[in-house]
């Protein structure tokens, strides 16, 4: 039986792809140091599969940012915005690809980064395609070509990956107002596409992987005749190569049909995410298709089923026969992290824990284990696993939960006046997401007091000095609600994490969010629960330091559940809930303490829903149930506030106006305000802060520009309600354009104010 890879880490096992990045950002290496640097890390991931038994290894699944945004260089699909930096680098490739991923703002210009937003129901985070009437695709880059040609040298059995042509039509966005269709572009898409495969056909390629993550979604006829077409096209310029279609994170369902009648060579199932759809697979796929079945998980972080896995391989078998059967992860390797053998020096990963975890390495072990193994008499002996980290007092508190957990004292009209008379806050109030920059010296200082280079009481007066100086910049700016910085925290997820029961933590576990940006998951392996208050002591200095509100800064239940790696031996309904209880514990302690404006934050409620729309009403029920619970027992001069981020709206907005939160902040300066389209036509009644500073790009905004953007919202939103905001949390930025930028945003509320 044979096996293949869909796709492998390429942040490294530490981080050299990251730290490459931000060195070249930096000017600290040329591009040509660090190309070479990416050509030494695939040649390690290429050899290391293949050393692993991997049959079939992908080239083209390595980036420098994000895949999406490889493909439109690949496709010449770059704004007109972008062609004056082309020109200026000298017709650099790689400056024009960093402008469209981070913005541009040297040599006179100054151009702001594309749109980025969720990939699928992932916190991976992807370059949204631009689409204009008339456009002209034509083959640009030739990243695929190169690497292919680098894997044949290594003597590696290449699979070229592709992002196939619907999913990259679905996944971007037409920019021109009026009716403009994007399937109108599909036969210049199709003809660059072409040459694409036939180019790779000459250079000895046998397969190709296209990934269609679209057919896992709700379809139209259109969508469906394009595949069609699409697959038709493509098949006929490229006879001779094999095209592997790849589906994944969720069920073909109704779209089973159409997968199986498009020529194409092998068709991959993501059997973890929806075994069930293999049944209706192999009733009625066609003789000659071969069938890719995912059957390690790529998503989460514990070790497979040996049993269960080969039930599915043998139910497969009986019916098409081995000959026509691949195995495979789930979907790529990606959004796990590299390698389990880095944690055999973290003590703090009970071995009882780690023996249940697989990364991505193991998880290829895993795979040519399972090939082996579906050859033999199958007779597996699975470990016997006993939960771990129990706690029978939590789930006696959620069965004692009622309706009144759930809802605040008063509606928001009588709080709004509440709060007005409480904090006397000016029209347009500004405020920021949380985080302050961590530079170098905060860095330092953390890792000191780890290494025990430092005492607790050094740290402690450290972060203090740092604290300080956050809130001195904020009153000498003029924002009128203060954060304190957060500059205990590494991560937002991993720092309550730590404090709570039931969470494990590696030491390098690291996944990509987007470009640059790895983050750590926590664990969730038991029963969680707060053994301690979290954030009360840093919040209590920090309001002793001003006048001004301070916001108190917690990560919401679905956050802190979507970004970790969670337990499976219960409902995820079930974990969200034990998390909010712990949540709810903390705002009531912060009430307690005098802070009266706290910030729960929820990006990840949409990352969260359902790829399918008949799931959605029973995902967002639970995950709304739980933000309300955390945030449902205070008072009505406590003003709760949430924050959201990199996702389209017009699919939960009613859930997010049932969340109830007196302000939500939101991402909007990437889209120039078009988020805020589904809050108006909803009417959300709640107040709201339209994001006006891009904190993924180290470009500073005018003023000019704010006052715009924030005029363009109130073309959709009543002035009354509007706040003035960053789009996230200032963490990854520097001090200088912090300052810069949160100095125009304040300069700019008070022309709005006149």
């Amino acid at each position: 039986m044979r096996n293949h890879n869909l796709g492998y880490p390429r942040i490294g096992n530490l981080r050299e792809t990251k730290k490459a990045c931000e060195q070249y950002w930096a000017g600290k290496i040329t591009v040509e140091q660090l190309l070479q640097e990416s050509k030494n890390l695939r040649k390690q991931n290429l050899l290391l599969q293949k050393q692993l038994g991997i049959e079939l290894i992908p080239v083209n699944d390595f980036s420098l940012y994000d895949q999406v945004l490889d493909m439109s260089l690949m496709l010449n699909n770059i704004p007109e915005r972008y062609r004056p930096v082309f020109k200026l680098s000298g017709y650099t490739e790689t400056e024009i690809y960093f402008a469209m991923a981070r913005g541009y703002q040297k040599n006179g210009l100054d151009i702001p980064a594309m749109e980025m937003t969720k990939w699928m129901d992932t916190n991976y985070h992807y370059i949204v395609p631009e689409f204009e009437p008339n456009q002209n695709f034509k083959l640009f880059s030739h990243k695929v070509f190169d690497e292919f040609l680098e894997a044949k040298e290594l003597g590696v059995n290449a699979k070229p990956v592709l992002l196939g042509p619907i999913s990259y039509l679905l996944l971007g966005k037409e920019k021109k107002e009026g009716y403009f269709n994007r399937f109108d572009l599909l036969d210049s898409l199709l003809d660059v596409y072409v040459k694409i495969l036939q180019k790779l056909s000459s250079m000895g390629a046998k397969y190709i992987q296209l990934d269609e993550p679209c057919l896992v979604t709700d379809l139209s006829a259109e969508s469906r005749q394009a595949y069609v077409k699409a697959y038709n096209k493509l098949k006929k310029s490229a006879p001779q190569l094999s095209i592997i279609l790849a589906s994944y994170f969720g069920s073909l369902d109704d779209n089973t049909q159409l997968a199986l009648s498009l020529p194409v060579d092998v068709l991959h199932l993501d059997l973890c995410r929806a075994p069930e759809q293999l049944d209706t697979v192999l009733d009625t796929i066609p003789d000659k298709l071969e069938l890719s079945l995912g059957i390690i998980d790529g998503r989460n972080i514990w070790i497979n089923n040996y049993n269960q896995s080969l039930a599915l391989i043998n139910k497969a078998k009986a019916k098409i026969g081995e000959d026509r059967l691949w195995l495979a992860p789930s979907c790529s390797l990606l959004h796990v992290p590299c390698d389990l053998d880095l944690e055999d020096k973290n003590a703090n990963l009970p071995k009882e824990l780690k023996h249940r975890m697989s990364f991505a390495k193991q998880k290829l072990i895993e795979l040519t284990e399972l090939c082996l193994l579906s050859s033999s008499s199958n007779n597996v002996v699975e470990p016997s696993l006993s939960p771990l980290g129990v706690n029978p007092e939590v789930k006696k508190k959620l069965a004692r939960l009622k309706e009144t957990h759930f809802e605040r004292k008063s509606p928001f009209g009588i709080r709004k006046q509440v709060q007005q008379a409480k904090f006397k806050l000016p029209a347009y109030a500004t405020t920021t997401i949380g985080s302050f920059p961590q530079t170098k010296e905060v860095r330092a200082t953390r890792a000191k007091f780890r290494k025990g280079e430092i005492t607790a009481e050094e740290y402690d007066k450290a972060l203090k000095e740092f604290t300080k100086h956050c809130i001195d910049v904020q009153e000498e700016i003029g924002l009128d609600v203060l954060v304190h910085g957060e500059f205990e925290r590494t991560d937002m997820v991993e720092y309550f994490g730590e404090k709570l029961d039931g969470f494990a933590f590696t030491t390098n576990g690291w996944v990509q969010s987007y470009g640059s940006r790895c983050v750590k998951p926590p664990v969730i392996f038991g029963d969680i629960s707060r053994p301690t208050a979290m954030t009360v002591y840093w919040s209590k200095y920090a309001q002793s330091l001003t006048e001004k509100p301070m916001k108190g800064m917690l990560t919401g239940p679905i956050t802190i559940l979507q970004w970790s790696f969670v337990r499976t031996d219960q409902p995820r309904s079930e974990t969200a809930f034990q998390i909010a209880l712990a949540i709810r514990e903390e705002v009531q302690d912060l009430e307690a303490a005098g802070i009266k404006v706290i910030q729960i934050d929820e990006p990840a409620l949409r990352e969260g829903l359902p790829l399918r729309r008949k799931g959605w009403k029973e995902y967002l029920d639970w995950a709304v149930k739980a933000f309300k619970l955390s945030a449902s027992g205070v008072s009505d001069e406590t003003q709760i506030h949430t924050h959201m981020c990199y996702a389209e709206f017009n699919d939960i907005i009613e859930a997010v106006a049932a969340l109830d939160a007196d302000v939500i902040t939101i991402e909007t300066a990437r889209s120039q305000m078009e988020l805020l389209d589904a809050f108006t036509r909803f009417k959300y009644p709640n107040s709201i802060g339209p994001g006006v500073y891009d904190i993924h790009s180290p470009r500073v905004p005018s003023v000019s520009e704010i006052v715009r953007l924030m005029e363009k919202a109130e073309e959709r939103i009543p002035s009354d309600q509007l706040w003035v905001n960053p789009d996230c949390g200032l963490k990854t930025r520097a001090w200088e354009e912090t300052k810069a930028s949160l100095q125009h945003m304040v300069q700019a509320a008070k022309i709005l104010r006149t």
